[in-house]
């Protein structure tokens, strides 16, 4: 196939906006605040994307007694990733920046431990599932605080109500099936 059908290579193609650079937008926040919350956000969404991978991950390879429910669970939570992955680039995009969207963005910008390629216990998915979601949280909780600071109520409502009560909910429900599992907290 010719270049031109793939779309060229990435210096052949014709770049509108640049990552890392803001273009218009016209919410009543100035550039210094939009620029701060689109690198918060675009850290949040490499580490939800990330997420979202390990539930898929789990929900193909879960196995065990247990192998329904969590089958079920993972993909429900995998699915609500997907929609908070939606809801923080929608965001960046709105606030002018570019938000990321592939695989090798990801590993740069998240902290979330990569799970091995083989199939892992289940208590191990478990475990690596509450290790990402107190990434995020720990992460989230400041830069909502720090967003509600510099006057962007649409951001900080968004961490809040959306990233904080989503892994906060998850994060209870895999730490229940953990202590089912092992009956460790």
């Amino acid at each position: 196939m010719s270049n031109s059908i793939l779309g060229g290579t990435p210096e052949q193609s014709e770049i509108v906006q640049a990552f890392g650079s803001l273009g218009p937008s016209r919410l009543g926040l100035d550039e210094a605040v939009r620029a701060k919350s689109v690198g918060a956000l675009n850290r949040l969404l490499a580490h939800t994307m990330a997420m979202r991978d390990l539930y898929k991950k789990a929900h193909w390879q879960t196995s065990g007694a247990t192998f329904y429910a969590l089958h079920l669970m993972f993909d429900k939570h995998h699915g609500e990733q997907l929609e908070l992955q939606d809801a923080l680039a929608e965001r960046v995009q709105t606030l002018g920046g570019v938000a990321l969207a592939l695989a090798h963005d990801v590993v740069e910008e998240s902290r979330i431990a990569r799970a091995p390629r083989g199939r892992e216990r289940v208590t191990s998915q478990l475990r690596r599932l509450l290790d990402a979601h107190e990434i995020i949280l720990e992460e989230a909780r400041p830069l909502a605080r720090e967003a509600a600071e510099r006057g962007d109520d649409g951001t900080n409502d968004l961490i809040v109500s959306e990233i904080v009560r989503t892994n906060e909910l998850q994060s209870w429900f895999v730490g229940e099936h953990l202590q089912a599992q092992d009956g460790a907290p």
